[in-house]
């Protein structure tokens, strides 16, 4: 499993998997998507995007998100989205982990991250990578009719 840069040829199946997704809150903004695809491996507008590949595979993408003014300096968030066949094969351990220890070897010294509350599978890789959960983010995210409750997760480098 490597993280690498996402390639233009790639847009289709990235696009297909953010507008299937059950973690997108907002539609899908294919020409913000060009863009972030177009700059993948370099910060850009206070993120960090990259593909998650397998096997020789695309099978995911992964973000860290820092945007200027929206958090301390310091501060920085985890997003990952793997597609379908490849979930539940520590693909997506792994890819956390490789992006959470270069985040916080590389000036970061908190990496956080949030998932729905009932995301089981996502709990159980943040905890088992040793992040420690900090609190529920009622009604955060919207989800159908309603909005679903979020739990927040950080891990710290240099704890004092």
């Amino acid at each position: 499993m490597t993280l690498r840069a996402l390639r233009q040829d790639e847009f289709a199946r990235v696009s297909e998997a953010r507008r299937a997704s059950a973690a997108v809150a907002t539609p899908v903004d294919l020409q913000v998507l060009r863009k972030r695809i177009a700059h993948s491996g370099d910060w850009f507008e206070g993120r960090l995007d990259l593909a998650i590949e397998a096997q020789g595979e695309l099978v995911g993408t992964i973000d860290a998100r820092a945007p200027a003014r929206f958090y301390p300096p310091g501060v920085c968030e985890l997003g990952i989205e793997l597609f379908g066949g490849a979930r539940g094969k520590g693909i997506g351990t792994e890819a956390v982990r490789l992006m959470s220890d270069w985040l916080l070897e590389n000036g970061y010294p908190r990496v956080q991250a949030s998932t729905d509350v009932r995301n089981a599978p996502m709990r159980r890789v943040l905890e088992k990578l040793g992040f420690e959960q900090e609190g529920i983010l009622r009604c955060f995210m919207p989800d159908g009719e309603g909005r679903a409750d979020y739990v927040l997760y950080a891990i710290t480098r240099g704890r004092s």
